[in-house]
């Protein structure tokens, strides 16, 4: 009789990480914060435990923010001069003016690693943003962890703007972490040419706290509601390539200096990508529902 019942007895449900504050009642305020904050860290730890995602999510930083600052640096410090000055003429006056003011050794490390390397900065953010948010739902799809997910404690907005925080901190971490070893290497391999601190320029500042955080943003608008829909990360990854493929193109138009922008042109870039990016976020929440998701596994 004892196994009999033991046999009808129902199996306990796995307990997840959210589960400690399942028995609060969903409109809690604080219960809800709690499962956003739990989903939040589960998904920062599937990320560090994933080769596949972190390897390359390092290797274009350390490319753009720390190999070519170095090289140039190197460059600049054990050759003679290099003469930039018919490039500048083809600059707007109000980029161009500041460096041509500069003794002719500093005048290329200040344009590249002051200018030219900026908006390239721009594809790092983007880049992580994107791959972490093409998992944030396909990624669950192909380990058969969707269901739990869907009978977490959270209401579909909420379940939304986690599965975002999970790609947005990240992405903002590795950026801000990367302009800092930029801004280290860069004045450290500069000071026989530069002897002074030239990084951060006010141009990058607005970069790193204005126009990059909007950049990831905008790639997560479009990149989660994208996993949403897709099956697997892969298929995700690849639907998605169109959002990066217009950044890039912009940061090639850069290298030839003539989209080289200034000050007041770079807080307004980054109002018009927060503007498009609190659209694309908001409408993505407002279409999320957990049986659109459900529907599509």
């Amino acid at each position: 009789m004892t196994s009999t019942t033991a046999e009808m007895a129902p199996a306990p449900r796995p307990m997840t990480a959210p589960a400690l504050v399942a028995d609060r009642p969903v409109g809690d305020r604080r219960a809800r914060f709690d499962a956003m904050r739990a989903v939040v860290a589960k998904d920062l730890t599937a990320v560090k435990r994933s080769k596949a995602v972190v390897l390359p999510m390092l290797f274009v930083p350390v490319l753009l923010l720390i190999v070519l600052p170095l090289i140039i640096g190197l460059i600049a410090s054990h050759s003679q001069a290099v003469e930039v000055s018919d490039f500048l003429t083809r600059l707007p006056a109000g980029v161009a003016d500041p460096i041509t003011s500069l003794p002719q050794e500093e005048q290329m490390v200040v344009l590249v690693n002051g200018y030219l390397l900026a908006p390239l900065f721009l594809i790092v953010p983007l880049m992580i943003s994107a791959v972490l948010a093409a998992d944030a739902f396909a990624g669950e799809k192909e380990r058969k962890t969707l269901e739990s997910l869907l009978h977490l404690p959270l209401p579909d907005r909420d379940l939304f703007l986690a599965k975002l925080a999970s790609a947005f901190i990240p992405a903002l971490a590795v950026s801000w972490i990367g302009f800092l070893c930029f801004a280290t290497v860069a004045n450290t391999v500069a000071w026989p040419v530069m002897h002074r601190l030239f990084l951060p320029t006010q141009l990058w500042m607005v970069m790193i706290l204005w126009v990059a955080p909007a950049v990831a943003a905008l790639g997560l608008g479009v990149m989660v509601r994208v996993s949403a829909r897709a099956r697997t990360a892969q298929e995700a990854n690849q639907l998605g390539g169109a959002v990066i493929l217009p950044l890039i193109f912009l940061a090639m138009g850069q290298a030839t200096g003539l989209l080289l922008v200034d000050l007041a042109v770079a807080l307004g870039i980054g109002a018009v990508l927060w503007v498009l990016a609190v659209w694309l976020i908001a409408r993505g929440a407002k279409k999320f529902t957990r049986d659109s998701l459900a529907a599509k596994v």
